[in-house]
């Protein structure tokens, strides 16, 4: 693809980027830079703008840590050896780049002349360092729960497919546990919903003797129910 959108193109569809995310930026300029290749920096820096470099490195951290977490808790009986590969399958730069691609999101990464011609935008390792960037514009802007949220939102159904196992029921084993902890069950609540009719998403919380426990991130509420039950397991069996 050798078309390369100028800033003002990316600009103006921030909302359909946000859209496709599933989540909306407080501070735009974060997603903006997530987007921002150092090619064209170098030859835009009239603009005043940042690249991306900054966040790749944090975003890459924070996907680490969320599949490590995903995993440890999905496969309670897995060895280290075994956890290591398969998050490394998970976060290596050909993953990343096919989760970007999942995302429709190529076409917006700003690119230099060079880059562009050269293909750039198709090449692993830029797709990959750009999706990076975005989960660490995503941390730093909602913090980590939002992070974790969107991430399983968007890429459960490829570390099941990594996994080779079917999904666990986390609303049922959340239940479970809270009924012989707390004799109550936990109360799902839809906290906001997002994107156009054809694409909802929704943020549920699940709370526990009136304490929020969990955030679930999905295109249903079945689905985000099971994402909030999953957060809220990882953290009581974290403590």
């Amino acid at each position: 693809m050798k078309i390369c959108f100028p800033f003002y193109y990316v600009v103006m569809h921030v909302e359909a980027i946000e859209e496709r995310l599933g989540y909306v930026f407080s501070n735009k300029d974060l997603l903006i830079t997530a987007l921002t290749h150092r090619s064209y920096l170098n030859e835009h820096r009239e603009k005043g703008l940042a690249h991306n470099e900054r966040l790749e490195f944090l975003g890459d951290s924070v996907l680490g840590l969320v599949v490590a977490d995903y995993l440890y808790h999905r496969l309670p009986t897995y060895a280290e050896g075994a956890l290591s590969q398969l998050r490394s399958k998970l976060v290596e730069a050909a993953s990343c780049a096919k989760y970007l691609q999942k995302l429709g999101l190529a076409e917006f990464i700003l690119l230099g002349r060079g880059e562009n011609m050269t293909e750039g935008r198709g090449k692993t390792s830029i797709l990959a360092d750009t999706f990076e960037a975005i989960v660490g514009a995503i941390f730093l802007d909602g913090g980590m729960a939002i992070a974790k949220s969107f991430l399983l939102c968007h890429f459960e159904e490829e570390a099941n497919a990594a996994i080779g196992s079917p999904p666990r029921n986390y609303k049922a084993e959340l239940q479970d546990y809270s009924q012989k902890k707390y004799q109550q069950i936990p109360i799902y609540k839809v906290a906001e919903e997002s994107g156009p009719d054809h694409a909802k998403l929704f943020h549920v919380i699940v709370c526990i003797a009136d304490r929020e426990m969990g955030l679930g991130l999905g295109s249903s509420k079945k689905e985000a129910e099971q994402r909030a039950a999953f957060d809220a397991l990882s953290k009581l069996e974290s403590v």
